[in-house]
């Protein structure tokens, strides 16, 4: 017999705290499991609900809504009018709101607001307003004007039901052969700082509200110094070097990001090699996200890996394994289990909360370690 929903959580008179205690008390353990899971997610072009996509084997909305019990996604592609997009936006809501407890929907989106179109780092504009790559931002030097591009693509994203930024990158392009430049503010240190946070307080606001868009800051501890210059999205790419010794110079911007209050954080694929740290990708790295991030700084944010650390997949019937650099022997069981146990909150590319679900069950993983990460989720939700 199902138990009676206690509905105060929705009593926006409650402090948001008491509001995310009273939900999380009555989370299953699958609807919890839900919550840990981030993904790619499509439309069909005139703003219905699709049933997937073959190219990056996706599953279809109502699969991943009323199935999986999954309510966050980063919504693909760029060509539907905003008519469409918030269309679709308002039919997956309303699907959410069909599920037992009724947890909305929240939606992510890579960069749209520039000439690039790449699924995996940016998208092209489509209908929205069109601006420079971030590093043309850059070359602006002007704090003021990337606070007003903030602003205003925090507009056109909330018209459409857009709530997470999957950027700013703020990592430092001190290898100048690296290919992702083009989404940083550049080499120089101060102006990174200065712009970065200026970035999101165009989308966020002074502080996180219902007006805002989070910005998921990326990619901690600072992604720019690969070795020869190659990226660690792909194997040959997963070392992460430190001419000089430099590695405290590249969390210099993460410092002012935090200042603006950045609500979210995502780690880069990189493994850290010829430093103290453990020579495993940041994702799965708990000297990094737990000793440097949450205890150095003190950052109680989300923390969302980048997307696909734990399971391989398929692109256009080719096969793409998993970024798990420095763990690859490890199952996506451990894998998995490696990256709790780091710290971080959410999988970002990831679908399949059955295997978290089973982790618990098998004792392998305290359902009291899924509430701490529950709770930083629900309250961005409520907050927002």
């Amino acid at each position: 017999m199902t138990e009676p929903v206690d509905s105060s959580y929705t009593d926006a008179a409650l402090p948001i705290d008491e509001r995310v205690e009273i939900l999380l008390g009555q989370l299953t353990l699958e609807e919890k499991a839900g919550l840990f899971f981030q993904t790619m997610i499509t439309m069909n072009p005139e703003g219905s609900l699709s049933d997937g996509d073959e190219t990056f084997g996706l599953p279809g909305n109502v699969e991943y809504v009323t199935h999986r019990l999954m309510n966050h996604f980063n919504i693909l592609g760029s060509g539907p009018t905003p008519e469409a997009i918030a269309g679709w936006h308002n039919k997956l809501q309303e699907l959410a709101a069909s599920t037992r407890l009724g947890i909305p929907v929240t939606i992510s989106t890579d960069p749209r607001h520039s000439y690039s179109d790449n699924p995996l780092a940016a998208l092209t504009t489509g209908a929205f307003s069109v601006w420079p790559d971030t590093l043309g931002l850059a070359a602006t030097r002007d704090e003021a004007l990337v606070e007003r591009f903030g602003d205003i693509a925090r507009q056109e994203y909330t018209a459409v039901g857009i709530r997470v930024a999957l950027h700013p990158q703020i990592d430092l392009a001190t290898e100048p052969r690296w290919s992702r430049q083009l989404q940083t503010f550049g080499e120089d240190v101060e102006l990174t700082c200065a712009l970065g946070a200026a970035y999101i307080r165009g989308f966020q606001g002074t502080t996180l509200g219902h007006d805002s868009v989070a910005t998921m800051t990326k990619h901690f501890p600072g992604g720019g110094p690969q070795l020869d210059g190659e990226d660690p999205h792909f194997a040959h790419g997963r070392e992460q070097v430190y001419p000089g010794g430099r590695f405290e110079l590249h969390l210099k911007p993460f410092e002012a990001a935090f200042g603006a209050g950045t609500s979210q954080i995502m780690p880069y694929y990189g493994m850290p090699v010829g430093t103290d740290l453990e020579e495993v990708g940041f994702g799965f790295n708990k000297g990094v996200i737990t000793t440097m991030l949450r205890e150095r700084f003190g950052f109680d944010g989300i923390v969302c890996t980048d997307w696909g650390l734990i399971n391989d997949s398929e692109i256009m019937g080719a096969p793409f394994p998993a970024r798990a650099w420095g763990v690859e022997h490890l199952t996506p069981r451990e894998r998995m289990i490696k990256a709790l146990d780091a710290g971080v909150d959410q999988f970002g590319g990831e679908a399949c909360p059955e295997l978290l679900i089973d982790i618990v069950r098998s004792g392998e993983l305290p359902e009291s370690r899924l509430d701490v990460s529950a709770r930083r989720l629900l309250r961005e939700k409520f907050v927002l």
